[in-house]
């Protein structure tokens, strides 16, 4: 049947029949604009090996500059990337054994593989250093710059008995639903 053969009532429901697909194609067409995520990036850092934690910072820094709204999430042992200091003060007896042994801060941190009692930590700095590659402190401090959240997770710290004292300053404490609201909006989601 062509469009000539319709008669003037059958016009008449075509065109409200089209009207209403128009309307619904439209609210569909908003409800996906509105689910798209943001030009936004999460990255849980749950590593406190200086090797990783540095391809973290490279990313987020990477991406702020480009633009992006960026989360980094410190989690577990992660949080030692955002301790200025250790102590052992107002610690029970478990959180003392886990901040001796852990990284006091981000200039404590091991590489992953080849840290031969913090000599392949020591190698990495210096290779870094030798090709003018910021140093991850420096990395911290442009991330800072550059408007990157840096979020503490309130949980971990609470296990690990890690005090507001010694982190760094200009961090938001956040629990898991914290960063799942930036996670969920964001185009880019990354584990470390």
């Amino acid at each position: 049947m062509s469009v000539s053969d319709v008669t003037s009532s059958d016009k008449s429901v075509s065109a409200e029949s089209l009207v209403e697909r128009l309307a619904a194609l439209e609210t569909r067409l908003e409800a996906l604009e509105e689910s798209q995520p943001d030009d936004k990036v999460a990255i849980v850092v749950f590593s406190g090996d200086l090797d990783k934690v540095l391809a973290a910072f490279v990313i987020a820094t990477g991406a702020a500059a480009l633009g992006q709204e960026v989360s980094m999430f410190f989690t577990f042992w992660g949080l030692s990337v955002l301790k200025k200091k250790s102590s052992l003060a107002d610690k029970n007896v478990f959180e003392k054994a886990m901040a001796v042994m852990s990284p006091g801060n981000s200039e404590q941190l091991p590489v992953s593989q080849m840290n031969y009692f913090g000599v392949g930590a020591k190698m990495l700095r210096k290779m870094m250093k030798d090709k003018n590659v910021s140093s991850l402190e420096e990395m911290i401090a442009m991330a800072k710059e550059m408007d990157v959240k840096l979020l503490a997770c309130e949980m971990s710290r609470d296990v690990m008995g890690v005090s507001d004292e010694e982190l760094m300053d200009g961090l938001e404490p956040a629990g898991v639903a914290s960063f799942l609201g930036e996670s969920l909006r964001s185009r880019t989601n990354l584990f470390i």
